[in-house]
């Protein structure tokens, strides 16, 4: 120890520098708010950003009456090791934004509407410009899904965390009529399955990613031409939120099940919604496949089966439906800029998700 004593900034925390942290990022949080059911902090924050008035968040779940008998709902997830590729890019908002997505993507497939979001943020060392860029990406994704960034939490954790490593988490709550709540317990044989397109490999099977490009001897600065854009562009492409189309949908349609489709791939998050005696029939060929799969697939010399259970395909999310609504409700998602097929149908027979 020095002569003059330890400190928190000899100990690996600049206050001073989380103090300039915080009042950079208060905007972004301010933009996304309901005004009508957010309670603004009752004090400005202050000088040097320090403080806001509170210790936690207050939100109005129901000022005009519009729900009857309200159930919360409430998920959490993270981004996971795409945070990895993150770091070799320097690109840190659009890993914000697939941090709601994992959350209110997960949350809409009980036919609620997601309210309010916080986010969590842990690092060895204090950087305020990562920090606003992934609250900036967060931002937009709650402005996306129509929630509220309402609050979180910057963690410094010196000897915690490696340099240059990070880790962020997010949780959600929501709302859905007790009458309304969609659960697949609806889902009927006959019943059409329609897929929603990703818009890449979303937030998923990053560990086998990594591995694949590691392995090629590539970086993410590296041009792919059958991609037209860079491994690191590719790979950082933001996962679709489907809040917005899915609760249009929702509220135009008859629904009888919502799968978001994550780690597990089309047939794991699919055959989480089937009732008993329901068999998920899914027709390969159906829907376009990205070009990112097949360059993975191709690069890592990926068995088809592994594919599928690690990845989306191409598929993000699945609606099942009777089949009188599967005209409006592609034309629906279309307008709404989601392309949408139907990429097979509810059978009865054995429980469980069959690709042919």
């Amino acid at each position: 120890m020095s002569d003059e004593g330890w400190d928190y900034k000899k100990a690996g925390l600049d206050l001073e520098k989380y103090a300039e942290t915080m009042s950079g990022i208060q905007p972004l949080l301010a933009r996304t708010w309901d005004t009508a059911r957010v309670f603004p902090p009752p004090f400005p924050p202050r000088k040097g950003g320090k403080g806001s008035g509170g210790f936690a968040s207050l939100f109005d779940i129901n000022p005009d009456g519009r729900y009857k008998n309200p159930v919360l709902v409430t998920c959490t997830d993270g981004v996971g090791s795409k945070l990895k590729i993150a770091r070799q890019v320097g690109k840190f908002d659009t890993v914000g934004i697939d941090l709601v997505a994992m959350s209110v993507n997960d949350l809409i497939c009980t036919g609620g509407e997601p309210l309010v979001f916080l986010d969590y943020i842990a690092m060895p060392a204090d950087d305020p410009d990562l920090t606003k860029q992934l609250v900036k990406g967060i931002s937009d994704g709650c402005v996306q899904a129509g929630c509220s960034l309402v609050g979180g939490e910057t963690a410094i954790l010196p000897d915690f965390y490696a340099p240059g490593d990070f880790d962020t988490a997010g949780f959600c709550a929501g709302v859905v009529e007790r009458d309304r709540v969609i659960d697949g317990r609806a889902i009927r044989a006959g019943d059409a399955l329609i897929g929603l397109a990703s818009s890449g490999i979303h937030s998923n099977g990053y560990s086998l990613v990594r591995k694949i490009v590691d392995a090629a001897g590539l970086s993410v600065s590296d041009h792919v031409p059958d991609l037209g854009t860079t491994v690191g562009a590719a790979l950082l492409e933001p996962t679709r939120i489907y809040v917005k189309p899915i609760r249009a949908v929702v509220a135009a349609h008859a629904v009888t099940g919502l799968a978001n489709i994550t780690g597990g791939g089309v047939p794991d998050n699919l055959g989480r919604i089937l009732p008993p005696g329901k068999r998920a029939v899914i027709r390969r060929g159906t829907w376009p496949v990205l070009p990112v799969f097949t360059w993975l697939q191709k690069l890592g010399r990926v068995a088809q089966p592994e594919m599928d259970r690690v990845f989306n395909g191409g598929i993000g999310f699945v609606v099942a439906a009777p089949p009188a609504e599967v005209d409006g409700m592609i034309a629906r998602l279309s307008a709404d800029g989601v392309p949408a097929w139907v990429i097979g149908e509810i059978r009865d027979g054995e429980t469980g998700v069959e690709i042919v």
